[in-house]
């Protein structure tokens, strides 16, 4: 038996051009496209029908939302749900989950680009180098409106010294920089301040955890803005295992001599050969 269908989609950090294939299509079938104005841009609605019902979600609690999910049921029809970045990322996405499940519609989850790997690429940058940093730790500042897992703050994810991307904490920067600096990062840790990354009036800053809170108050920022600090913003690349002709996978043999050369590497280094 059909039923409605809804498709959360995700658009990426701004620019329409970072949609995903399958978002783009999903957008364009949908009889109804829900979009929060104050998160996704609207070039994103040019996927839609000219028919499609267009619904500004951004002055809508999720009461706001059920009747449109129950529309959809009543009627067959199909619903994109447009959400910013990657809607697995502080997306409120669960609650509509579960909510269309209940109403029995069927619902399928676009992935999108998230700002994170957005603004790496904006500065031109891999947040894993080999010997500097190898894990990327994605969270935000605890302490706002919605609350934190006890185990889960700043302070303590710093003492890891790799990459973080921080979300939704530039209106406290200063306590985000404090919390960075008492977990152990080091006041000369490359960091980069992001605003709308990939929107037309992005903005984009270079400076050190020791100046972050200094950086976002000089440029007036609050919201929407992402920080990423760690080593691997400043290192130069080193020599990744993958592409070393000592390193053999499925597709390709490893040369002897540079085979033994990496092993000792690896030895001296104190990991396994």
């Amino acid at each position: 038996m059909k039923t409605g269908t809804v498709w959360f989609v995700g658009a990426g950090p701004g620019a329409a051009d970072l949609l995903t294939l399958r978002a783009a299509r999903a957008i364009g079938a949908a009889d109804i496209v829900i979009w929060a104005a104050s998160l996704v841009h609207a070039d994103v609605l040019e996927h839609a029908r000219p028919d499609a019902e267009i619904v500004d979600s951004s002055q809508l609690p999720i009461e706001g939302v059920l009747p449109l999910f129950r529309r959809a049921a009543g009627e067959r029809l199909t619903v994109a749900r447009i959400h910013s970045g990657d809607p697995a990322l502080w997306g409120a996405m669960q609650e509509q989950l579960d909510l269309c499940r209940a109403l029995g519609l069927a619902v399928q989850v676009v992935p999108g680009v998230s700002s994170f790997t957005a603004v790496a690429a904006i500065v031109g940058r891999e947040l894993t180098i080999p010997e500097v940093a190898q894990s990327v730790i994605l969270t935000r500042l605890e302490g706002g409106k919605t609350p934190m897992p006890p185990r889960e703050r700043v302070r303590d994810f710093a003492r890891h010294g790799t990459t973080m991307a921080l979300f939704l904490s530039a209106a406290r920067s200063g306590q985000v920089q404090s919390e960075l600096l008492a977990g152990g990062y080091q006041p000369d840790t490359p960091a980069v301040v992001a605003y709308q990354a990939t929107w037309p009036d992005e903005l984009v800053v270079r400076c050190t955890v020791g100046t972050l809170a200094a950086t976002v108050k000089e440029h007036r920022l609050w919201k929407h803005t992402l920080f990423l600090v760690g080593p691997a913003l400043g290192a130069a690349g080193t020599r990744s295992h993958l592409y070393h002709p000592g390193h053999f996978h499925t597709f390709r043999r490893a040369e002897p001599a540079a085979r033994a050369e990496l092993r000792r590497a690896r030895g001296a280094a104190g990991e396994p050969a």
